[in-house]
Formats: structure tokens, sequence, C-alpha cells
């Protein structure tokens, strides 16, 4: 195209219309952000405004109760602290070995495609299909008590691995090559390579999404209305087998009550489940710029 082109008419009005386009689109994208975030503020004012005036000491360390001016949340949040405490420590190893085993490891074969296929379906299956499974294999089959952390963690794990096997699988396939060939190259193992070398620096990007996981988790009511952990429940849990509930299922109850008096207790649960989540979403961004490698 010669000079006098670039100077035409015509190429002036392309030039203004691919303009007109990336302007519009911008403001596309600027609206759909604004919208977004004025749903977060309405949701955050009226949570405010409703539950601000039940935070304090009494209701942050009390327990249910069916008088609204006594209810508390901690307990409700200690059974939250177990159920995840037992959610990451079966589904953040479990996830990390079958991601590394996938990808690193594993033959290009029928069943591995099968088996990847399968664990890209499981991250999409409802929730509640999970809490059915846990009451069909970990209470009915197994016996273990009903609406405890232990059972809830169990339930969690398998509905929040294969979102860490995904996450884990596509961090280690961001590992450039060269690092495994310059392993390789000084004469380090498969093993070595992986576990020294890519899961180090896959590690940001696993960890990000295993914290995305199991925030999602911690929301999750309809895997633990299955195994039982709508139970009134007046004491904290003692245990991981010990009866519990969790935030989002206080929060449930407390909404179903019929004393208006209950309102502000769920503003303000929901505000305390708010500020965990806000908590566990700094803990990822923390330790994806703690570990991030830059290319």
């Amino acid at each position: 195209m010669s000079k006098s082109d670039w100077n035409s008419p015509a190429a002036a009005r392309r030039l203004a219309r691919r303009h007109a386009a990336e302007r519009r689109f911008k403001l596309i994208g600027l609206g759909a952000i604004v919208l977004s975030l004025s749903f977060l503020a309405l949701l955050l004012f009226i949570m405010l405004k409703n539950g601000l005036g039940g935070l304090d000491w009494q209701f942050l360390s009390g327990s249910d109760s069916t008088d609204a001016s006594v209810a508390g949340v901690w307990g409700a949040a200690k059974g939250s602290l177990l159920t995840m405490f037992v959610t990451l420590l079966l589904s953040f190893p479990m996830g990390v070995l079958a991601a590394i085993y996938l990808e690193e490891f594993a033959p290009r074969t029928r069943w591995i495609e099968w088996v990847e296929v399968s664990i890209n379906n499981l991250a999409a299956v409802p929730s509640i299909i999970f809490g059915l499974l846990g009451l069909a294999v970990f209470i009915n089959t197994l016996g273990m008590p009903r609406s405890s952390p232990l059972v809830g963690g169990l339930t969690l794990a398998l509905m929040t691995m294969p979102v860490i096997v995904i996450s884990g699988r596509n961090a280690i396939k961001a590992v450039p090559p060269s690092i495994r060939e310059a392993a390789y190259g000084i004469g380090a193992s498969k093993v070595q390579t992986t576990f020294h070398h890519v899961l180090p620096l896959a590690l940001p990007g696993i960890l990000t999404g295993t914290i995305i996981g199991m925030a999602r988790a911690l929301g999750e009511t309809a895997p633990l209305l299955m195994i039982g952990m709508r139970a009134f429940v007046v004491t904290p849990p003692d245990g991981l087998t010990a009866p519990s509930s969790v935030l989002p299922m206080q929060i449930f109850l407390w909404s179903d009550e019929i004393d208006k008096a209950f309102v502000q207790n769920t503003s303000a649960a929901i505000i305390v489940l708010l500020v965990f989540l806000l908590a566990m979403n700094g803990l990822a961004i923390y330790l994806r710029n703690k570990f991030e490698v830059r290319w």
C-alpha cells in the first residue's frame, strides 16, 4: 500500500471507525465494571446498615439460640474453620499430586483422556450432587457421625479437588520447557525436575486456584444440607466429629426465623462471612505476589 493510500479519505474513514469501535468497547467494559461494583456496594450498604449494630462481643463469641438477643456466630464460625481445615488437608495434596501425574508422568492413553474429561466434568457438577454422594458414602455406608465437620470437610473436598487439579495442571503447563531442559541437562531425573524445579515455579498458580476453590466451598450450603449440618447446635464443636453448623447454614436458618429480631443477626453473620471470604482472597493475592516469578 502506497503512502497516498494511507492518506486517502477511505483510509481515514476506516481509522475513524476503528477508533469509534475501541471507544465503544471501552465504554461497555467500564459500564460492566461499574454495574458489578454497584451491586456489591449496594449489598455491603444494606448489610452494614442492618447488621453493624449487632456486631458485638456477645454476638461474635456466642452460639445459636432461640433468643435473638443472645444468639451468636462463634459456633458456626468454628464449625466453618474445622470444615475448611479438613477440606484443605485432603483436597490440596490429592489435587496437586493428581495434577502433577496427569501433566508430567501420565502416558497419553485413552484411559488418561477419559480421566481428564471426567475431572473437567466433575468441576461443573452441581454441588448438591456431592452432598448426596457424601450422604451415601460417608454417613450411610461408612457410618461417620452426621452433621460433623469431618463429614462436611470430606464432602467439600470431593467438590474442591477437581478445581485444584485443573488450576494445578494449568500452572504446571505454564512453566517454560527450558526449565525442564536445563534440569535434564545437569543430570536431574524426571522426579527431581518436577518436584525441585517445576512445582516451586507453578506454586503461585496452584495456591491461587486452591484458595479460590476453598472460598467457593466456604459459601456452599446445598451439600452440607444433605449431610445434616442444618442441626440446631447450642455449643461450639469441640472436635472434628462433634455436631456442628457452618456460617452459610447459620445464615440460612436465621433468615427463615419468624422473629424479626433475627434480621439483624442474619445481616451481621453475612458481614462475618464476607470478612472471612475477603481474608481468604487477600491471602491468595499475597501468596501469588510472594511466590510469583516473572519470566
